[in-house]
C-alpha cells in the first residue's frame, strides 16, 4: 500500500487501528469507505444478532462519529446534502428502515453546533 494507506477502523484524528492513521494519511476513497462500512453495517437486516436500524438512527450516528472525529466531516456532509443514504436505502432497506431525516440538525451535530 501507499502512504495513503486504506484503514478498515481507522479514525480522522489517527486514533483508531490497525496503523493510527490520521485524515491527511489515508486516501479520499478510504474516508469514504469508512463511512459506507459503518453506514452498511447500522442498517444491515441480514445480521443474525441484531436488527437494522432506522435511517434517521444511523445517521445520527454517523453525525456523532464525525462531530468525534471518527469519520471525515466533510465526507459525511456529502453523504447527507447529497442523499447518498437516501439512494443506499430505496435499494437496500426495508421500508419500515425508511423514516424521516433532519439532514439540517445532522449536519449541525457532525460539527459541534447541536
Amino acid at each position: 500500500m501507499s502512504g495513503k494507506q486504506l484503514g478498515h477502523h481507522e479514525r480522522m484524528d489517527g486514533k483508531g487501528y490497525p496503523r493510527g492513521l490520521k485524515k491527511e494519511q489515508m486516501s479520499v476513497q478510504a474516508r469514504i469507505m469508512g463511512i459506507a462500512d459503518v453506514f452498511e453495517a447500522l442498517t444491515a437486516r441480514d445480521r443474525p444478532y441484531k436488527d437494522g436500524m432506522k435511517i434517521s438512527q444511523s445517521l445520527t450516528i454517523l453525525a456523532r462519529m464525525a462531530k468525534e472525529q471518527h469519520i471525515d466531516t466533510d465526507l459525511f456532509e456529502i453523504f447527507v446534502k447529497e442523499k447518498v443514504w437516501k439512494d443506499y436505502a430505496d435499494l437496500f432497506l426495508g421500508p419500515t428502515q425508511i423514516d424521516s431525516v433532519d439532514e439540517e440538525k445532522l449536519l449541525l451535530i457532525a460539527k459541534g453546533l447541536d
